[in-house]
C-alpha cells in the first residue's frame, strides 16, 4: 500500500451532491446515478409514501458513503432511513478488503450492536390485563433504566474481559439463560474475533456497572400482544400465534460502545492523509480494513457487539425473574435476537462471483433469506426473523428475510425511523399529555425521564405501517406478525 506523509489536518472534499436525482427502478426502488467522485450509485428502497419522508441530508450522506474506497455495488438506503453521523441511519454499505475497502466507525454507529430480542411469554391477554399495573411496576423496579443508571451485577475487570470475548454465551455460562437462548441469537450469542485489548480503559470503566441495564433514548422493554399473523408457515416456525403475549427488549452496548466510537473516530480522521483517503466529510473517517488501525477497530467493535449481546441476555434473565413472580406458569421463550449498528464479515455474490465483504449496517438489520447456511435450524426453511420495533405507542412487526434480500446484502430496516429530531420533539410534544393519550390507548408507561416520552412519541417517527409495506414491496423481508404494546418500560 502506498503511504503518504501524515498531516495533522486530513483532507475533506468540498460540499458535494447539491443536485440529487432519484430515478425510479420499481414501485419500491430508486437509484441515484453514480457521479464523480462516487465509486458506485445509491440504491434507495422506498415506496412513494416513504420517499416523501427522505430529506436531502439523508440522500447526500448516502452519496458521500458511495465515495469511500472499496465500496461494492451501491450505497444503500433502507425505508426507515434518516440522517445520522456520517452514514445515514438506515444505511447499508459493503466493502471489499481486497479492493482497498475500509471500515468506518460512523458506519457502525456509537451504540454498537444496539438491537432487539423478542420472547414469547406463554401468557394470554387476560393474564396481563388483570395484572397490568402490578406487572408494569415490578418490571420498572427490577429493570435499571435511564441515563447513567447502574445495574445490580457489577463486573470485575477479569469478568469484563471474559464478557467482551464471550457475549451472551458468557452470560449463559454464568447462569443468566439457557442454550436455547443462544440457539435463537445471531452468531450463536457471541461474535468471534473480539479483541478486548483494543477497547480503551475509559470504555471499560463506563460499563463496569452497566450490565443488565436498558439505558435511555429509544431503548425499551415492552410487553406486547400479537394481533395479526400474515405468514402462517413462518409464524409456526417462529412459535407465535394471535393473542400471544410477547416481551421485546431493545438496548445496546451502553457507554462502552459509545466510547469505542468516540475513541476511534478521531484516530481514523487523523490517519486519513496517511492512508491517502479524501473524506467527503470528517464524520466518515475510516481506515483500510487490512491496516493496523482497521484491525484494531474491528476487534474493539466485535467486543462491543459481545457487550450488547451479554447485556440483552442479562436483561432477559432479570425479566424472567419478574414474570416468574407475577405469573408462576409463564415461560419466556426466545424467538430471536437481532443486532443493528454492526459491521460483519460475510460472503455475498457480486456479479456472479462470491466475495468476502465487510457489510456495514447502521440502523439496519441482517435479513438472511430461506436456506441460508448460517441460519439456525428452526428458521432455515422460512428465513431469518427480522424484528422491526415500533416507536412508543405504535405496533411492532416480526418479518422474515426473503431470497430477494440478497440485493441489499441481506439487509432490512430496523424500525420506523425518526421524522423529527429529539430536540424538535421536546419543543412540540408535551410528555404528560402524551402519557394521557397512551393511557387512553390502553398502554401503560413507566419511565425515569419524562422528556423521553416526548422524544419517542409516535409523532416523532415515520409511519411504521408504511415503512414495513415498503420493506415488503422492495423484497427485503416479508411480514409474519404484528404486535401492539400493552406495557412499555423506558429510560
Amino acid at each position: 500500500m502506498a503511504k503518504k506523509k501524515h498531516h495533522a489536518q486530513h483532507k475533506t472534499a468540498p460540499a458535494l451532491f447539491k443536485d440529487i436525482q432519484l430515478i425510479r427502478q420499481s414501485d419500491a426502488e430508486w437509484q441515484i446515478p453514480q457521479q464523480s467522485p462516487m465509486r458506485v450509485p445509491c440504491h434507495v428502497f422506498a415506496t412513494d409514501a416513504v420517499r416523501a419522508t427522505l430529506d436531502s441530508a439523508t440522500l447526500r450522506q448516502a452519496c458521500n458513503v458511495a465515495t469511500l474506497p472499496g465500496i461494492v455495488t451501491a450505497s444503500m438506503v433502507m425505508p426507515d432511513a434518516h440522517s445520522g453521523y456520517g452514514f445515514p441511519i438506515g444505511g447499508v454499505a459493503a466493502f471489499d478488503p481486497d479492493a482497498g475497502g475500509v471500515i468506518c466507525a460512523g458506519g457502525v454507529g456509537f451504540d454498537i450492536a444496539c438491537g432487539v430480542r423478542t420472547l414469547v411469554t406463554g401468557l394470554t391477554p387476560d393474564d396481563v390485563l388483570g395484572k397490568r399495573t402490578q406487572l408494569a411496576d415490578a418490571l420498572f423496579r427490577s429493570i435499571p433504566c435511564g441515563v447513567g443508571t447502574g445495574g445490580a451485577i457489577p463486573l470485575a475487570s477479569v469478568s469484563l474481559e471474559a464478557m467482551l470475548t464471550g457475549g451472551a454465551k458468557w452470560a449463559v455460562a454464568q447462569g443468566y439463560g439457557t442454550q436455547a437462548d443462544l440457539d435463537h441469537t445471531e452468531e450463536g450469542g457471541f461474535m468471534r474475533g473480539a479483541r478486548p485489548e483494543f477497547v480503551s480503559a475509559e470504555a471499560k470503566k463506563r460499563f463496569m456497572d452497566q450490565l443488565g441495564t436498558l439505558g435511555s433514548g429509544n431503548h425499551y422493554m415492552e410487553v406486547q400482544r400479537v394481533t395479526d399473523i400474515y405468514d402462517a408457515t413462518a409464524a409456526l416456525a417462529f412459535g407465535i400465534a394471535v393473542d400471544d403475549i410477547l416481551l421485546s427488549i431493545h438496548c445496546g452496548s451502553r457507554g462502552l460502545g459509545h466510547q469505542i466510537g468516540t475513541d476511534f473516530l478521531p484516530r481514523m480522521a487523523d490517519k486519513a492523509d496517511y492512508f491517502g483517503i479524501t473524506l467527503p466529510e470528517k464524520e466518515l473517517a475510516c481506515a483500510p480494513i487490512f491496516s493496523d488501525l482497521g484491525q484494531e477497530y474491528l476487534g474493539a467493535m466485535r467486543a462491543g457487539i459481545n457487550c450488547a449481546l451479554a447485556n440483552r441476555q442479562v436483561l432477559t434473565h432479570l425479566a424472567r425473574g419478574v414474570f416468574a413472580e407475577c405469573y408462576p406458569h409463564s415461560r419466556l421463550r426466545m424467538i430471536y435476537d437481532v443486532s443493528h449498528n454492526t459491521c460483519k464479515e460475510e460472503q455475498h455474490m457480486v456479479n456472479g462471483k462470491k466475495r468476502l465483504l465487510h457489510v456495514h449496517r447502521k440502523g439496519a438489520t441482517r435479513a438472511f433469506g430461506p436456506g441460508h447456511p448460517e441460519l439456525p435450524a428452526f428458521c432455515r426453511s422460512v428465513g431469518q426473523p427480522v424484528i422491526v420495533g415500533g416507536s412508543m405507542g405504535t405496533p411492532s412487526y416480526i418479518l422474515a428475510g426473503c431470497t430477494d434480500s440478497a440485493k441489499s446484502f441481506c439487509s432490512a430496516n430496523h424500525g420506523a425511523g425518526r421524522s423529527m429530531s429529539r430536540t424538535t420533539a421536546r419543543k412540540t410534544i408535551h410528555g404528560k399529555e402524551m402519557l394521557a393519550v397512551l393511557d387512553r390507548m390502553g398502554i401503560t408507561i413507566r419511565t425515569s425521564d419524562m422528556r423521553s416520552i416526548a422524544e419517542e412519541a409516535p409523532e416523532a417517527y415515520k409511519n411504521i405501517n408504511a415503512v414495513v409495506e415498503a420493506t415488503e414491496k422492495a423484497g427485503l423481508a416479508r411480514r409474519v406478525a404484528r404486535a401492539v404494546p400493552l406495557i412499555c418500560i423506558k429510560g
